[in-house]
């Protein structure tokens, strides 16, 4: 019996010690681990974003990350203009399965709110980022570049319509200018094709209108003169009743144009297009639009995005050559183009 005992306690000890060795089997990460890597789309695609796709959605797939054991993984899908080394990535999908839908119009609005200008190919990169927890590195997929198209969102902003004898005081086929802040305060260009009278109406009627004399409005007031014919900034503003409008002739000035900074170029007006045109050599340099051959009114460009600000920044130009400059004023969104011939 005591025999028998003694037995018995030895197989459980070596069942035990065997349980105990199979209990620590250990997860080895390697050394080096293998990252993941893109394989849809492919590196080098053009991409043009279209508002008819708004519903639709692009497909990004990526191979799992080797880390020597088998790993739940969190990926993030991030994008940030090309050579920026990813310093200012955005994530434009997360997940834990290898791959991602991002719906083109949420992708469109977050470029265009990073910087991407609309209607212009701008080189990006994206990359996959591989996380399994605190204690392992971060890994990253090489980066794929996409040549990447947004385009424009419309945004309906509040306007004012300018009637006038130019164009036989019908408000319902009148130009509009807008405030882009929706505070009451309007700004913008129209073009008047003969001098005369002009007023302002909330809408496409006759219901409430403002004309006014000396820079105060005033509701059913006199009408508005313009001078001459030409292209006229005009501003309102309805919560202080106030209005004030300019004509205006526009030029290129800056270090890239053969005046320097000291004489700007004249641009044609195109009444078609209802843009400012210029077809200029220019040398490497800057540029800058201003109106009436002075400083009080100017446009440059601060975010480099084809968008113009008021005193905005000067406007590179990298290589000298013949180029084509187009000022369009006739939307809430102020732009221009530069295109080498």
């Amino acid at each position: 019996m005591r025999k028998s005992a003694i037995i018995l306690i030895t197989i459980i000890g070596l069942i035990s010690l065997f349980s105990c060795e199979k209990d620590e089997t250990r997860a080895i990460l390697k050394e080096v681990i293998t990252p993941p890597s893109i394989t849809s789309p492919s590196d080098g695609t053009s991409m043009v974003l279209a508002l008819a796709d708004s519903a639709n959605s692009i497909e990004f797939k990526w191979t799992k990350p080797d880390y020597g054991f088998p790993a739940g993984v969190s990926y993030a899908v991030q994008i940030d203009k090309a050579g920026n080394n990813f310093k200012e990535a955005v994530t434009i999908a997360s997940g834990i399965v290898e791959s991602a839908l991002v719906n083109v119009y949420t992708l469109n609005n977050l470029l265009l709110s990073n910087g991407y200008p609309e209607d212009i190919s701008t080189a990006a990169e994206i990359r996959v980022r591989s996380i399994i927890n605190s204690e392992v590195d971060t890994v990253y997929s090489p980066p794929i570049t996409l040549n990447i198209t947004p385009f424009e969102v419309v945004i309906i902003y509040p306007v004012l319509y300018v009637p006038g004898s130019y164009q036989g005081w019908n408000p319902a086929e009148a130009p509009t200018f807008a405030s882009v802040k929706s505070n009451g305060k309007y700004e913008g260009y129209v073009y008047i094709s003969e001098a005369g009278g002009f007023k302002f109406t909330v809408t496409p009627s006759w219901d409430v209108n403002y004309g006014g004399s000396g820079g105060t409005l005033e509701p059913n007031g006199p009408n508005f003169e313009a001078p001459e014919a030409g292209y006229y900034k005009l501003n309102a503003n309805l919560n202080d009743l106030t209005y004030s409008f300019l004509k205006t002739d526009w030029g290129l000035i800056g270090s890239a144009t053969p005046g320097g900074w000291d004489t700007d170029t004249d641009m044609e007006f195109d009444p078609v297009s209802e843009t400012w045109i210029l077809t200029i050599d220019l040398v490497a340099g800057e540029i800058k639009f201003r109106a009436n051959d002075g400083w009080d009114l100017n446009y440059g460009d601060d975010g480099a995005d084809g968008k113009l600000e008021a005193n905005g920044a000067n406007i590179a130009i990298a290589t000298a050559g013949n180029y084509t400059i187009t000022l369009d004023l006739s939307n809430p969104v102020y732009k221009y183009k530069v295109v080498k011939n």
